[in-house]
C-alpha cells in the first residue's frame, strides 16, 4: 500500500472518530444551553483543553512555526505575550464570569451578558456586539480552512480551492449535530493529539542532530541571523513598536467569543485553579513545541521552503512511516476543526440568539433556538468558505486581524464589566464600538505609529471610551448594587 493512502486511511478513521463523538453529543442535546454551553457542565480539564485547543487552531502548527522558520527567535515575543495572556484571563476573568453570566438568566452569549448585566431596555449594545463576533469571526474560520486547504494540497496534491471545502465539510458535520458537548469533548481529544505532534516532531528533528545542544550550535553556525531575541532573520534590530505589538497579541484573550465561553461553561465556579493549571501546562508545551519546529526545521531539510507555514508537513513526510505521518498530519486537521466548530458555533449563538431571537422572534422556543443555529453554521461556513479561497493567503495574517478585531472590541468591555460597578450601558457601547472601529480603520493605514499592530490601540481606546462614558452617564443603583453582591464586593 502506497504512503499517500496509509494517510488517507489514517484521516478518515481520525474523521469516523470525530464524527461519532458528535453523533453521540447530538442525543444528549436537548435545548439551547446544552447546544450552546454545553449545559455548563464541563470538568476543569475538559474546559481548559477545550479552550486552548479552539484557541490554538492551524496557526499553532503552520502560523507560529512558519514564523520561527522565517524570523527565528525574534517571533518567540509573539508566544510570550500569548502565554501571558493565558494566564491573566484565566486568573482575572474564568470565575467571575462563570458567576455573572449564570446568574443573570443563564446568559448563553457574550452579547446576551452584556445586555443583562447593564439591564438594557433596548437591544443595541446586544446587536452591536453580535455584529462584531460575526465580521471578525468570518475571518477568524476563514484562516482555519486556508489552514486545511494548505494541508490537504500538500499531503494529497489536490487542487487548493477544492481542499478548502472538503476541510468545510468535515468542519460543519459535527459542529452542525453536536454543538458545543461535540465540540468540547473533540477539543479535548484534538489537544492532546496537536500536543502529542508538537512533542513528537521537534524531539526527532534534535535527536537526528544529537541532542539539544549540538542542535542549537549548528543553528548558531548555519543561520546565526535566527539566533537573535533582539533582531529579525535581516539582523535589523527589533524596535520598541515590534516588540510591543508581539505582546500585544496577549491582549486578545480577553476578548475572544469562543474561549470565554469555556469560562461560562465551567461546571462550578471554583474549578477555576485546577483549570487555569492544565491550560498554562498545556499551551507552555505548544509555544515550545511550534517554536521548536521552525526553527530546527532548518536543519532537516536541505532546501528552504518558499512557504514556511508547510514547515511542520514538510518534517512529518520527511521524517516519519506513512502511518505514524498521517496520525501526526490528522493533528493539523485537528487544530484547523477544533477551532473552526468553536468559532462557527459562537457565531450561530450570535446570530440565532443575539439577532433572530431579538429582532424576530422574542418568543421563540429553545428547541427552535437550536435549529436556527444549525442553519446560521451552514450559512456563515459558506462565506468563511468564500474569503478563504485565495490561495496566497497567510493563516497568521488572516488570524492576527481577526484576533485584533475580537480582543479590542470586547476585551476591555467584559473585563472593565466584571470589576467596575459603577460601569454604565454608554460606556459598554462605546467601548466595543471604539475598539471595534479601532481596529477596521488602524488596519488600513502604514507607516510610523501605524506600524503598531491594531489590536494594541484598539483596546487603550476602547477602555478609555468605557471610562469616559461611564463617567459622564447614568449607572442604575440596582444595577451596581446587584454587581456588589453577585461578586461579593
Amino acid at each position: 500500500m502506497s504512503g499517500q493512502w496509509l494517510v488517507a486511511l489514517t484521516f478518515i478513521a481520525y474523521l469516523a472518530f470525530i464524527l461519532a463523538i458528535g453523533v453521540y453529543a447530538y442525543q444528549r442535546t436537548k435545548n439551547a444551553s446544552d447546544y450552546f454551553l454545553g449545559g455548563r457542565s464541563l470538568p476543569p480539564a475538559v474546559a481548559a483543553l477545550s479552550a486552548g485547543a479552539s484557541d490554538m487552531s492551524g496557526w499553532l502548527l503552520l502560523g507560529l512555526p512558519g514564523a520561527a522558520y522565517a524570523t527565528g527567535l525574534s517571533s518567540a515575543w509573539i508566544a510570550i505575550g500569548l502565554f501571558s495572556g493565558i494566564l491573566l484571563s484565566w486568573i482575572t476573568m474564568a470565575r467571575r464570569l462563570r458567576i455573572y453570566s449564570y446568574a443573570l438568566d443563564d446568559s448563553l452569549t457574550v452579547p446576551a451578558y452584556l445586555h443583562r448585566r447593564f439591564n438594557l431596555a433596548h437591544p443595541y449594545l446586544r446587536t452591536i456586539s453580535a455584529f462584531f463576533i460575526l465580521l471578525f469571526f468570518l475571518f477568524y474560520v476563514a484562516s482555519g480552512l486556508i489552514a486545511g486547504g494548505k494541508l490537504f494540497e500538500t499531503v494529497f496534491g489536490w487542487d487548493y480551492q477544492w481542499a478548502v471545502f472538503i476541510g468545510a465539510a468535515a468542519v460543519i458535520s459535527y459542529t452542525l449535530f453536536g454543538g458545543f458537548l461535540a465540540v468540547s469533548w473533540t477539543d479535548v481529544f484534538q489537544g492532546l493529539l496537536m500536543s502529542l505532534a508538537l512533542v513528537i516532531v521537534p524531539v526527532m528533528v534534535i535527536s537526528d542532530e544529537g541532542g539539544l545542544g549540538n542542535a542549537w550550535s549548528t543553528m548558531q553556525q548555519q543561520h546565526p541571523e535566527l539566533m537573535h531575541w533582539m533582531s529579525d532573520n535581516t539582523g535589523a534590530t527589533l524596535t520598541t513598536a515590534a516588540i510591543l505589538s508581539s505582546l500585544a497579541w496577549g491582549l486578545g484573550y480577553f476578548g475572544q467569543p469562543h474561549i470565554l465561553a469555556r469560562f461560562k461553561a465551567l461546571r462550578h465556579p471554583d474549578d477555576m485553579p485546577a483549570a487555569a493549571t492544565v491550560a498554562a501546562v498545556w499551551s507552555l508545551a505548544g509555544f515550545l513545541g511550534a517554536m521548536a519546529v521552525g526553527l530546527f526545521g532548518h536543519l532537516e531539510l536541505s532546501q528552504t521552503l518558499p512557504d514556511g507555514e508547510r514547515i511542520f508537513m514538510a518534517l512529518v513526510e520527511a521524517l516519519f512511516h506513512p502511518l505514524v505521518a498521517g496520525i501526526l498530519l490528522a493533528a493539523i486537521l485537528s487544530a484547523i476543526m477544533s477551532t473552526a466548530d468553536s468559532q462557527l458555533l459562537v457565531s450561530s449563538a450570535a446570530l440565532a440568539e443575539d439577532i433572530y431571537h431579538v429582532w424576530f422572534g422574542r418568543e421563540l422556543s429553545s428547541e427552535r433556538l437550536v435549529v436556527v443555529g444549525r442553519w446560521a453554521v451552514i450559512g456563515l461556513s459558506l462565506i468563511a468558505v468564500g474569503i478563504a479561497m485565495d490561495p496566497e493567503s497567510k493563516v497568521l495574517d488572516v488570524v492576527a486581524y481577526a484576533w485584533a478585531g475580537l480582543g479590542a472590541a470586547f476585551g476591555p468591555t467584559i473585563l472593565i464589566s466584571l470589576y467596575w460597578s459603577r460601569m454604565t450601558g454608554a460606556g459598554a457601547i462605546a467601548g466595543v464600538v471604539v475598539g471595534g472601529l479601532t481596529v477596521l480603520i488602524w488596519k488600513q493605514l502604514s507607516g510610523g505609529i501605524f506600524d503598531v499592530y491594531e489590536l494594541l490601540p484598539g483596546f487603550i481606546l476602547s477602555a478609555t471610551a468605557i471610562v469616559l462614558v461611564s463617567a459622564v452617564t447614568h449607572c442604575p443603583d440596582q444595577v451596581s448594587t446587584r454587581h456588589r453582591q453577585l461578586l461579593g464586593q
